[in-house]
């Protein structure tokens, strides 16, 4: 697994549509060294033109793009989270992003079911539901 959240996204996108770096080098109009170097955690923090192209080519959904938008600015968000978001295609961009302000605390491997459950039930009351 790539060692940040963003590396570990951006290749399973690039891997669900069937690209190689080269292709999505091509495609993104950027250098396929550069891509490499964000997928391995090596390069965090794309340029808002750089991510742009990424998206246009890798054409993610809407909940993956937000994801996308949001590990750029939150470079410790765990890989294992997103992993398991893009596991489960109930969890909403909103439940991510609440998860993953609460991920990274404390020193125990968290549990993101039972953290996207409380989470939902957060919202729920909240929401009057």
């Amino acid at each position: 697994m790539s060692e940040s959240a963003l590396g570990f996204l951006l290749q399973s996108l690039r891997e669900n549509r069937g690209l190689s770096l080269r292709e999505t080098a091509q495609l993104a109009e950027l250098d396929h060294a550069y891509i490499y170097r964000l997928e391995t955690g090596e390069k965090e923090s794309p340029s808002h033109e750089a991510l742009a192209k990424l998206i246009r080519a890798l054409k993610p959904p809407k909940r993956e793009t937000e994801m996308l938008h949001f590990l750029t600015a939150h470079s410790n968000t765990s890989p294992d989270l997103v992993a398991f978001v893009r596991s489960d295609p109930s969890v909403s961009y909103g439940e991510f992003a609440a998860a993953a302000g609460i991920a990274y605390r404390g020193a125990a491997r968290h549990d993101y079911k039972t953290m996207i459950a409380r989470i939902r039930r957060v919202l729920d009351a909240e929401n009057g539901a």
